[in-house]
């Protein structure tokens, strides 16, 4: 029988990507991966089920051809860093589209490969211990990139699942001008946090320790780095990232970033048996409504809801505010506040954080 044939958005977006390909690898550009943060966990010896039974790592990375210098282990030049990055120049490195990848990971080495976007996103098995490991990548010969990621103990029970946008940094995303001008115009440095978040998910990382601490956004691959480097200079837990990609789908012109969200927190809760995620968003955009979803149809997965109250001009940029859900859970606590000191003394009154000194 004829392949399917492909939606019009896909067929474009391989021409294009293609095209791109050819002109770069014609000015000399070489082949740079690009790594993300990841996660695993360790063997867990009660699963009845074979994968599950055994360790594994997902490794995350974009693979791309980028002008000689530019980047250092798959990152673009600390100089330009300290320049300020604008946002646009994420997007200009073409993607290599089902680029063959080398993993080198515990002594292994794993041979896999990126999707039509450049984009690799695979589970390896393997077994390694509790904390971080190193994974080392390299496509067509370029020069190694290392990444850490961080394998969690089967018999944890605890996590924290943290929304990015107007959770933790303000962009007002879902505004189409305003989303264009954080993510092509706007310098990173000038990107703000929000206030108190950084340390109360720190006190929550120490209060939790060996706790896997992951961040969700609807934003593209391409930010990446800069979304990690802001996570960094704010002092937020070190966690990896989840995002997903701006282009079609062989169903839809667009990918659904609620969507992404959705099969994010299904997919953690398959990965994670044993774990009860906090889960922690904002009211200007869907997270109360997944989050709730999320919490009726695995109620063992969820410890509580964490939701950031917008200020009135952050809800009116958010395109307003989502409607509570907090009765369509019953036995999961909710809370709210509009910063992080405020959601610290409810989650220390649940008993989900540790009293700091002088509280």
């Amino acid at each position: 029988m004829p392949a399917p044939k492909k939606h019009p958005g896909v067929q474009l977006e391989d021409a294009w990507h293609a095209y791109r390909e050819r002109a770069s690898r014609a000015r000399g550009h070489l082949p740079t991966v690009t790594p993300f943060r990841g996660y695993g966990a360790t063997a867990d010896p009660t699963s009845e089920n074979d994968a599950e039974a055994s360790g594994w790592v997902r490794v995350l990375a974009r693979v791309v051809l980028a002008k000689p210098g530019i980047f250092t282990n798959g990152l673009r030049h600390s100089k330009m860093v300290a320049d300020g990055i604008r946002g646009w120049r994420n997007f200009i490195s073409p993607p290599i589209p089902y680029a063959e990848v080398e993993a080198r990971v515990g002594g292994r080495v794993f041979h896999v490969d990126a999707d039509r976007g450049g984009v690799l996103d695979v589970r390896l098995a393997i077994d390694l211990e509790p904390g971080w490991h190193e994974v080392v990548l390299t496509a067509e010969g370029s020069e190694p990139s290392t990444v850490d990621v961080f394998v969690v103990d089967a018999s944890s029970d605890f996590g924290i699942v943290c929304d990015v946008d107007d959770t933790v940094v303000v962009t007002a995303l879902p505004r189409p001008l305003l989303a264009a001008w954080n993510s092509f115009v706007l310098s990173e440095h000038a990107r703000l946090a929000t206030p108190g978040m950084a340390v109360m998910m720190e006190r929550l990382a120490t209060t939790w320790p060996g706790s896997p601490v992951i961040y969700v956004s609807t934003g593209a691959w391409n930010a990446a780095a800069t979304l990690t480097r802001f996570l960094t200079r704010n002092l937020y837990p070190t966690g990896p990232l989840l995002l997903t990609d701006w282009g079609p789908t062989e169903g839809r012109w667009f990918r659904s970033g609620l969507q992404h969200k959705v099969d994010e927190l299904r997919r953690l809760a398959r990965e994670f048996p044993h774990v009860k995620w906090l889960l922690i968003g904002d009211d200007g955009q869907h997270d109360p409504e997944i989050y709730a979803e999320f919490a009726s149809r695995h109620p063992g997965h969820v410890r509580a809801i964490v939701i950031r109250q917008l200020t009135p001009s952050e809800a009116v940029l958010a395109g307003g505010r989502s409607f509570h859900t907090v009765h369509a859970t019953p036995g999961v606590p909710w809370v709210y506040g509009p910063d992080g000191a405020t959601i610290a003394k409810q989650l220390r009154d649940l008993g989900l954080l540790e009293e700091a000194e002088g509280e």
